[in-house]
């Protein structure tokens, strides 16, 4: 029997019954449970404790949903063609010979992709599904949430454009930080299998550089090739709605009970204490990215240092609660804490930088 049919035959429509796939489906039941009862009980909650609250919290929540939808439906259904098609090994095998070199192009389209923290998440399941190597995926999940044209000419006309400039640098130079940071992790320490929840349908989901698998690229006229398609384009579809619509949903708590601009002026008059404590609001509180502009802009024309504010909005961009709820649930302990720590680490990097930048030009 060839690696094809290995790969592809005896499909199940249901997970079978040995133990790992068991443990598998309880995790997936586990997760979808404790995500559909919090998407039920968190409105009724508001509903009895500030009613007044409840229907733009879930206006937001549903525009939020719906901006997101088209750009989780299209990875979505990329990823589950290059799964029916065959072709995630030899994406695997292409980005894994020029890894270096693909951490650069990962980390420029990043900058120029219109997606949030949250928005973003999709993508990067798909590529790690299609198994992209972590340290390329890694460089545009930096950099992607930070900048794209919009917000380029935005903070622009808000901030001037060296914060413009600055701003774009500090997604491009963190996307590289970030992807060569975990090339050299990788090698030392390791990522087994990224994705802590994966569509497993048959076969290993792990990348095999000896595969034979055959390249089908109209799989439509294999059934088993379909039915695959389609049940990893649902599963994963629904994983991610369900996850993100949540996210979405504290997102809009947090918005109408800590309004951006107390949070932005909690910064204001902290001397040295400025770019720390712009990084830990801004990791902790969220902050539309576009809304973040004129709150800076209006902090700095008060006194708030410019470094200060950078450091803000990329801390913000990646690591606030709904955008960790929404890593959370896609990879494992240690790659969540390792992009934790680079989002830490790289939002610091960014303020000090600009700081020094602003100091001796």
């Amino acid at each position: 029997m060839s690696a094809l049919d290995d790969q592809f035959a005896g499909v199940p429509d249901k997970p079978a019954t040995n133990a790992p796939t068991s443990r598998w489906a309880a995790s997936i039941a586990n997760e979808i449970d404790f995500a559909l009862i919090a998407l039920i009980l968190i409105p009724i909650g508001l509903l009895v404790a500030d009613p007044t609250k409840l229907v733009p919290v879930l206006r937001g929540t549903k525009n939020e949903v719906l901006e997101t939808l088209p750009f989780m439906a299209i990875a979505v259904t990329a990823a589950s063609a290059t799964l029916a098609i065959g072709a995630e090994s030899l994406i695997a095998r292409a980005t894994s010979q020029r890894e270096a070199t693909m951490v650069i192009l990962f980390a420029i389209a990043g900058a120029l992709m219109p997606f949030c923290s949250c928005g973003v998440i999709p993508v990067i399941a798909s590529l790690l599904a299609a198994g992209v190597p972590l340290a390329p995926v890694m460089a545009f999940w930096m950099s992607s949430p930070l900048m794209d044209p919009n917000h380029f000419f935005i903070t622009a006309s808000a901030l001037g454009w060296e914060f413009a400039v600055a701003r774009a640098t500090a997604a491009v130079g963190l996307g590289l930080f970030s992807g060569y940071a975990t090339m050299v992790f990788v090698r030392t320490i390791g990522f087994k299998n990224p994705l802590k929840v994966r569509v497993k349908l048959a076969g290993a989901n792990r990348y095999d550089r000896n595969t034979t698998v055959a390249i089908r690229w109209q799989f439509w006229k294999e059934r088993a090739r379909s039915q695959l398609f389609v049940s990893h384009w649902i599963k994963t579809f629904w994983f991610l709605l369900k996850w993100l619509a949540l996210a979405f949903l504290v997102e809009g708590l947090m918005i109408a009970y800590l309004p951006p601009m107390t949070i932005a002026s909690w910064m204001h008059g902290r001397g040295a204490m400025e770019i720390p404590l712009a990084g830990a609001l801004g990791g902790i509180f969220y902050v539309n990215p576009f809304a973040a502009v004129p709150l800076i802009s209006g902090l700095i024309q008060l006194g708030l240092s410019p470094a200060a504010g950078l450091t803000f909005i990329v801390a913000g961009g990646l690591t606030s609660i709904p955008a960790a709820m929404a890593v959370w649930v896609l990879v494992r302990p240690k790659v969540f804490f390792w992009h934790l720590a680079l989002s830490v680490v790289g939002a610091l990097l960014a303020g000090y930088t600009y700081a020094a930048y602003r100091l001796f030009v």
